[in-house]
């Protein structure tokens, strides 16, 4: 008699449900398929050679401490230098004790999960929101209040009328997530006015603010926006940062910046999970920024990201069926299209895998599953020939449909 794990399972576990996006990979592994579902840099840019050089340097440099275990927080000197980097980009009052770093910022969402979330408790995100937030905090059996996305961010007007109404009914959100800039999947960014805000809510109503920003440095047109860290201080926000958008996903590094008694939590949560993140790969990060070779790349991203997206704009306007639409977003990865209203993106996704494109079902990131016919398309990993050629067989299927 085999052993039923059903029934040893905890009840969180029974409620996972796994990634759609790493599901739908499965599905476009194939040199036929033009894929606009990943969320990947392009890696016919990165520099290996200088990869190659850090990672040399690193192990003859460091290499015993580099090969070893390191610390929960991680190596000083990287966090020194991250530290230093938000700093010129307008943070301020932050110091080491702010500063972790973390295997990339999909686990800062799951340590802000196990250090906030309840069975039962609320969080406020953005609808639609990122996957990965979504099951994080979903696996913590969070209950979800959404409020909705325009072409500037979050609605603040909205959000104070669910906070309004979340206070009539004495339910205290424990944080309000929030992706402001080239969110992922929509790819709007929050004004500065709402960001504003939104900080003004958050010491109205005594809320905190989890802010995600892996694309804040990948910024092809218009001007900056300070952060929400920047503009409300760490007193009130929890920041989470990564290199997988700005450099290699290979690193699998990210940074977390918090007030000392939440990071207090943080640490012994990153202990449970992982003990450290790779010391190999933070001190091969720590030579690849301290060189400026970062930057570097990161110029590179900046230049070459815009023709791919002004490809995927172009060949939406061309192929694209009326009663379509779509964001045009001024960086990051992502455009997040909306098919006729008639037209299922779920339940068609098998047919355009037929038809040798694909992308990711906009189901996938509303948490109440209650969206049927939007798509997002990554533009930053396809080249632009192979951008329009992929939107025009979606075109068409969309119009087979209609």
């Amino acid at each position: 008699m085999s052993l039923n794990a059903e029934e040893l399972f905890s009840e969180r576990a029974l409620g996972f449900r796994p990634s759609e996006i790493r599901e739908l990979l499965k599905l476009v592994d194939s040199p036929e398929i033009i894929s606009l579902a990943g969320g990947m840099p392009d890696d016919r840019f990165f520099p290996i050679d200088r990869v190659i050089e850090a990672s040399t340097f690193a192990l003859r440099e460091y290499g015993k401490k580099a090969l070893q275990y390191g610390s929960t927080e991680g190596i000083k000197k990287l966090r020194v230098l991250l530290m230093d980097r938000m700093e010129n980009e307008g943070v301020k009052g932050i110091d080491l004790n702010n500063v972790i770093v973390s295997t990339a910022s999909q686990q800062g969402l799951s340590l802000v999960a196990q250090v906030f979330v309840n069975p039962g408790d609320t969080i406020v995100v953005e609808e639609p929101s990122y996957l990965g937030a979504i099951q994080a905090f979903g696996s913590m059996q969070a209950e979800f209040c959404t409020v909705p996305l325009d072409k500037d961010g979050m609605q603040m007007d909205i959000l104070e009328d669910r906070l309004k109404d979340l206070q009539k009914a004495h339910i205290r959100p424990k944080f309000v997530y929030t992706v402001p800039n080239f969110h992922n999947p929509a790819g709007v960014t929050m004004t500065l006015e709402r960001r504003k805000k939104l900080i003004e809510l958050a010491h109205t109503y005594d809320l905190l603010i989890i802010e995600d920003d892996p694309y804040g440095e990948i910024r092809f047109e218009g001007e900056s926006i300070p952060s929400l860290l920047a503009l409300g201080g760490k007193d009130r926000v929890v920041a989470l940062r990564t290199f997988s958008k700005i450099s290699f996903p290979g690193l699998r590094l990210g940074w977390i910046v918090a007030r000392e008694d939440i990071m207090s939590k943080i640490i012994v949560g990153k202990q449970a999970a992982d003990l450290c993140s790779p010391a190999m790969t933070q001190y091969i990060a720590y030579e690849f920024v301290s060189r400026g070779w970062l930057d570097d790349y990161v110029d590179v991203v900046r230049r070459e990201y815009p023709r791919k997206k002004n490809a995927m704009i172009s060949a939406l306007e061309r192929y694209f069926p009326a009663g379509s639409s779509w964001t045009d977003p001024q960086g990051g990865l992502f455009v997040w299209v909306k098919a006729p209203e008639s037209i299922d993106t779920a339940a068609i996704f098998r047919e355009a895998i037929n038809a040798k494109v694909a992308y990711v079902v906009g189901i996938a990131f509303y948490p109440h599953r209650d969206d049927n016919c939007h798509m997002r398309l990554n533009f930053s990993a396809v080249d632009p020939e192979h951008i329009t050629e992929g939107v025009h067989r979606l075109g068409d299927l969309l119009k087979s449909k209609i």
